[in-house]
């Protein structure tokens, strides 16, 4: 009777190592993930590997380990540089949270903004941006497209002034948190000419008489370049010195705007503001 039930432990065990076995292979065995995609910010991980945050046309935003990154001899080059525009394929496991990455192809190199300090800058608004607004796993082809539009564009022309406007005015109204441009939220009197005031905590924007003490400004031609960036795409849009003050206008709201719903001060925005 004793043998028996030893025979059956041992042989029970065995089934189970051999199950175990199976599901470790299966793990190792798991086939690499392939997409497009964008770096958005990578962070030192132990001596020798990047954590990385990155944005998969297919797979939406994604964490994960690129081992030997920092290495000064490693596999991945310069193609982990912040919103470089890659092929990536990585392995995915259901008991990680973080991917593991095993290749990166560099598809567009943006090295120019990428290496100006004044440039630069304006890459780590979107950058920091996006991180922040974008759900982990959920694809999103706009924003894609809109992070890939405006670092294409500050790299062509070496400004990021009207790129991060259009960007960020684009990100808001995407979030859907965009307000009616052309008549007061309260008495609904159209703006015409007049300047219309928002405060980033009130939703819409109001007329000379419904405003409220500490509203900025939101005038005409800022209104008007809302209007272009609707309906234009931005490597249309020829950036003209007068429309400076009307670009800035626009995108110091649309930051405000963002920094009210993601419930948090943007870092960058005072790199921004220094340059």
């Amino acid at each position: 009777m004793v043998i028996t039930i030893v025979l059956r432990v041992r042989a029970f065990r065995m089934k189970c190592g051999k199950s175990s076995g199976a599901a470790s292979a299966r793990r190792l065995l798991m086939p690499a993930r392939e997409t497009e995609a964008i770096i958005l910010k990578t962070f030192p991980l132990g001596e020798a590997d990047r954590l990385v945050s990155f944005l998969g046309r297919t797979s939406g935003r994604v964490r994960g380990v690129a081992s030997g990154a920092r290495r000064l001899k490693n596999r991945y080059g310069s193609t982990l540089e912040v919103l470089s525009h890659v092929q990536l394929w990585y392995v995915e496991r259901e008991t990680r949270e973080l991917v593991r990455i095993q290749q990166a192809d560099l598809l567009e190199s943006f090295h120019k903004a990428q290496s100006d300090y004044s440039l630069s800058t304006g890459l780590a608004v979107i950058s920091e941006i996006s991180e922040l607004i974008l759900p982990e796993h959920e694809v999103s082809e706009p924003m894609f497209r809109l992070i890939l539009l405006a670092v294409r564009e500050i790299e062509r022309t070496g400004d990021w002034n009207l790129p991060l406007s259009y960007f960020a005015f684009w990100t808001v109204r995407l979030g859907g948190w965009l307000p009616r441009f052309d008549r007061c939220v309260v008495c609904e009197t159209r703006f015409g000419a007049k300047p219309a005031f928002y405060d980033a905590h009130q939703p819409g924007l109001f007329c000379e008489k419904c405003r409220r003490p500490g509203m900025k400004p939101l005038h005409i031609e800022a209104r008007n370049l809302a209007e272009r960036f609707a309906g234009e795409r931005l490597d249309r849009i020829e950036y003209q010195k007068p429309m400076q003050a009307s670009a800035r206008e626009l995108r110091e709201a649309a930051l405000d705007w963002i920094e009210h719903h993601i419930e948090r001060r943007l870092m960058t925005r005072e790199l921004l503001e220094s340059t």
